[in-house]
């Protein structure tokens, strides 16, 4: 069994490496015709080619490439409705003669669509009516039988991932726009929320003056429940940080050293983020820092703080 994976996951592998020296003019020229489409783009492809069309397809509408999937036995009964003019069409058949993608083939020349031949065989009937051919054959499959789809889908689905990635690449595509299309999940809440949408602002943030006593900072402290006030001038300048780590390492040394003044033990230079940061950001700052806040301020000039962010609120937003 287990020599039997290693040599299902080897041919797949040479099959996939095969496709490197077939990126060429074609593969430019599928990338062009899709960034000028001005409809969608429509994959359409059967049975396991199919499986694999319908995960292009994700892959694409989540990158920027409004793109979906059409079943071709479906579209000769209707859903061939779904084209329209400016559309791209994209048939994947490792064949080139699955009956149902060659019968939606003349009504796709006849609206005058560009067409994206995926197949074995460019000599195929689907090789020939496309605009442009990029070929996934494959030396062998990794079925024994040779029947399964095994290698050929596994270099159908690498030659659509080399697609949607090219386009993104070409699009400018970035994180934040990702993020759109993801609002779900872990993923959409690291890419998605900003330090504004979790901080702690008005008289929610902890801070004292400079000249503060450490037992009326603890009441600060105790009464925001945050750990930790921020230390300010007379301006309201933030100036200096006190943590409750801090208050116990002095109160380490005797009580009555709860007399002085925080800005004789405060910690100076305190780190920052601004409001319109991600939350991410936020959550690497404490982890480089190995601290669990970070006042909040409106612009990198900006001195006087907006706002105060927790490690707590990160875990209760989902950000970690």
């Amino acid at each position: 069994m287990i020599e039997t994976a290693k040599r299902v996951l080897q041919i797949e592998a040479d099959a996939v490496l095969a496709l490197k020296s077939r990126i060429d003019g074609a593969f430019s020229q599928a990338v062009k015709m899709i960034l000028d489409c001005q409809g969608k783009v429509v994959v359409t492809g059967m049975g396991k080619s199919g499986l694999i069309c319908q995960k292009i397809a994700a892959t694409m509408a989540s990158t920027g490439t409004p793109t979906f999937f059409l079943h071709p036995a479906e579209g000769i009964h209707g859903d061939l409705g779904m084209l329209s003019r400016g559309d791209v069409v994209i048939a994947v058949s490792y064949s080139g003669e699955t009956e149902e993608v060659s019968r939606i083939l003349p009504i796709i020349k006849r609206m005058g669509l560009p067409l994206i031949a995926v197949s074995g065989n460019p000599k195929s009937t689907l090789g020939i009516a496309g605009d442009v051919h990029l070929d996934i054959s494959v030396a062998e499959e990794a079925c024994p039988l040779g029947l399964a789809p095994t290698a050929s889908t596994t270099a159908t689905l690498a030659m659509g991932d080399a697609l949607a990635v090219a386009l993104l690449d070409e699009r400018g595509f970035k994180a934040e726009d990702f993020a759109l299309f993801h609002p779900g999940g872990a993923l959409g809440k690291k890419l998605l929320l900003r330090v504004e949408d979790l901080m702690h602002s008005g008289q929610n943030i902890p801070l004292v003056t400079a000249d503060t006593l450490l037992r009326e900072a603890l009441f600060e402290i105790t009464s925001k429940q945050l750990g930790v006030t921020g230390v300010t001038d007379p301006e309201g300048t933030l100036i200096g940080v006190f943590t409750d780590g801090d208050l116990r390492r002095v109160m380490e040394k005797g009580l009555e050293n709860l007399q002085q003044p925080i800005r004789e033990v405060m910690a100076t230079a305190p780190k920052r983020i601004l409001r319109k940061n991600l939350a991410a950001k936020a959550l690497r700052l404490m982890e480089t820092h190995s601290i669990t806040s970070l006042f909040v301020f409106e612009d990198e000039v900006g001195t006087v703080p907006v706002g105060i962010v927790h490690l707590h609120d990160l875990l209760k937003s989902g950000v970690v």
